[in-house]
């Protein structure tokens, strides 16, 4: 693989890893709702037995259901977070390794007395 192409490999790892990380930001956001969702639930059931709230079956079910539900996608999401994590780990160790294997050297920029990297 010459310079070229594993430049634009490294763009191309580039893009899918900020995808990568919008989708775990996406996964921290649904898992603080989640959380909220299973707070919340149980709260109410807690109100509900103690008799601060008159109890109500619609609201019995509604707590259980915030609770369950809450718990199902905190699981789901922080498992998809974890696999989303791992795979961006892969794809930087891969951007570091093309990058690594680029060989760049350092021109002098005589007039300025700047340092430039030049691909050769």
């Amino acid at each position: 693989m010459d310079a070229g192409d594993m430049g634009e490999e490294i763009s191309r790892l580039e893009v899918h890893i900020e995808e990568l990380a919008k989708g775990v930001e996406r996964c921290r956001k649904t898992i603080l709702i989640a959380k909220i969702a299973i707070a919340a639930g149980g709260i109410l059931m807690v109100a509900l037995v103690l008799g601060a709230i008159k109890f109500s079956p619609v609201a019995l079910i509604s707590a259980m259901a915030a609770a369950i539900g809450g718990i199902v996608v905190f699981g789901s999401n922080a498992s998809t977070a974890k696999q989303t994590m791992a795979n961006m780990k892969a794809a930087e160790a891969l951007r570091t390794e093309l990058i690594g294997r680029i060989d760049l050297r350092v021109v002098e920029a005589a007039k300025r007395g700047l340092s430039v990297i030049h691909r050769s």
